[in-house]
């Protein structure tokens, strides 16, 4: 049994994460970033909740980039082939549940 206040949560380089379980093949982790990722397609499905702070998607949709704002209790769901990419806006805690190894 675990307990985790993800608030409390601080990587020492962004996009680091808190590994906390990998169920099936499926990864459970609390990343910390302040930074923008990097544009990219997952190897299976994606869910993005974001915990805390406020993160920008950026996806790529028929050629054209849209932004769709993710705040605290916000979820984003990327399907495979879907390219993205996230960019906090300051500090956030972001849970990520994906195929484990994913990009």
């Amino acid at each position: 049994m675990r307990h985790i206040q993800s608030r409390d949560f601080r990587a020492g380089n962004a996009w680091d994460a808190l590994d906390i379980t990998e169920m099936n093949g499926i990864s459970v982790r609390l990343h910390w970033s302040d930074k923008p990722y990097k544009w990219h397609v997952n190897d299976g499905e994606e869910v993005f909740a974001v915990l805390d702070g406020v993160v920008d998607m950026h996806v790529k949709q028929g050629g054209e980039v849209r932004i769709i704002p993710l705040r605290a209790g916000d979820i984003f769901h990327a399907q495979v082939g879907d390219e993205h990419v996230a960019h906090p806006q300051g500090e956030a805690r972001i849970l990520v549940i994906e195929q484990a190894g994913s990009v």
